[in-house]
């Protein structure tokens, strides 16, 4: 009985993958996804390609299969003989590339980092892998450091550190010498935000400015402030996804690689939120709801000439969403609230580090209203 059921089981498992008129690429049919499936130096390799789309399959399909065949060619010159940091370079360029876990951004930036560290290291490429030593690499640090942002440096060390692991793991190198690099501390950008009435003097220059966008603009910077919301999570956010009976917003993301941290979640609509949504459908009644509500993708240009119109300090559309966060902390709302709202991932441990001040100073505040005489109640 056991036997007929392995079989039945292993015949049902194959009616879940579905052959396409393409080689190396299958469909696994319960979720519509492709996933490529070829060999590699006699390996067997199977990876998702995270797209219902066949035109994006079979491009996600050539790119991944390039970069698997080249990562096993270095490794294989790696294990005939001498192996150089620029191997190891080319071997983790091919695993970046292969990788589905990764954003485009991020693997544009471990590009630029890598350009970074061979830009910064003369000679590196060609050096046996064998031959550095954690001195070097402290040497090289404290250089770098000089010249670039403790964020920029982290990143650029991580990136080292991850391309000697690749000599390691190809048996050229049996420890890594970056591994004793220290972190440089980041300091936290003071914000500088405008009060609730400077915020309605900034937003209503840039609407009476004369610019082709500039009604579209100002709606762009209440969208971002009154939802806290990444620009490119603003790009995406549809008439479909404002749901008014439940007075919240669907924040999904771009389409092919979602929001930051690859969740989905629900803003609540604050009240002016509310008004400004209702305000546009109201304008644009026809439109479909697949259509974007925001027109415009962005709005620094008009940002800047609004700041030094009425007299404060310069704004980006970030800074637009750390306003959010501060006037939702300081009505009231819990700092793990405010940052599910975010979509942060952490439990609020990077907002307590933002905006803790301001709990710290609502708490000074609420404590104003504690009083146990009538005497101190007339005075607060």
């Amino acid at each position: 009985m056991s036997e007929k059921k392995a079989v039945s089981n292993a015949a049902n498992a194959d009616k879940d993958w579905q052959k396409t008129q393409y080689a190396n690429l299958i469909r696994y049919v319960p979720s519509g996804t492709y996933f490529a499936r070829l060999r590699v130096r006699g390996k067997l390799i199977r990876k998702t390609l995270k797209t219902d789309v066949l035109s994006v399959a079979k491009l996600r399909l050539a790119d991944l299969e390039k970069s698997e065949r080249e990562a096993a060619e270095s490794s294989e010159a790696a294990f005939k003989g001498r192996m150089t940091f620029g191997d190891c370079v080319e071997i983790f360029k091919a695993q970046t590339i292969a990788s589905t876990l990764l954003k485009p951004s991020a693997k544009n930036y471990r590009q630029e980092t890598v350009e970074t560290i061979v830009r910064t290291w003369p000679g590196i490429l060609a050096r046996d892998v064998r031959r550095f030593s954690a001195s070097d690499c402290k040497t090289w640090a404290a250089e770098l450091s000089r010249h670039y942002s403790p964020s920029r440096y982290n990143g650029t060390v991580g990136v080292l550190r991850a391309i000697f692991k690749v000599g390691m793991e190809a048996g050229a190198l049996y420890r890594n010498p970056a591994a004793f690099l220290q972190r440089a501390k980041v300091r936290l950008k003071v914000l500088k935000l405008p009060d609730a009435a400077q915020f309605e003097k900034f937003v209503a220059e840039i609407e009476r400015a004369n610019g082709r966008d500039s009604r579209k603009c100002a709606n762009l910077v209440r969208f971002l402030a009154y939802g806290g919301f990444r620009i490119s999570e603003a790009h995406n956010v549809t008439w479909a996804d404002c749901n008014f009976g439940k007075s919240e917003i669907l924040v999904r993301g771009d389409t092919a690689t979602g929001t930051k941290n690859w969740s989905v979640r629900r803003v609540p609509m604050i009240p002016e939120m509310r008004a400004l949504l209702e305000r546009l459908r109201a304008e644009r009644s026809s439109e479909p709801v697949t259509n974007p509500v925001m027109t415009v993708k962005e709005c620094l240009q008009a940002m800047r000439r609004a700041a030094k119109a009425v007299g404060i300090g310069r704004l980006t559309h970030h800074d637009l969403r750390h306003l959010f966060a501060t006037r939702c902390i300081e009505s009231g709302v819990d700092i793990p609230t405010v940052s599910r709202w975010l979509g942060h991932k952490d439990g609020g441990a990077l907002a307590m580090k933002v905006y803790g001040h301001l709990r710290d100073q609502h708490s000074v505040a609420m404590a104003q209203r504690v009083v146990f005489s009538p005497e101190f109640a007339v005075k607060a």
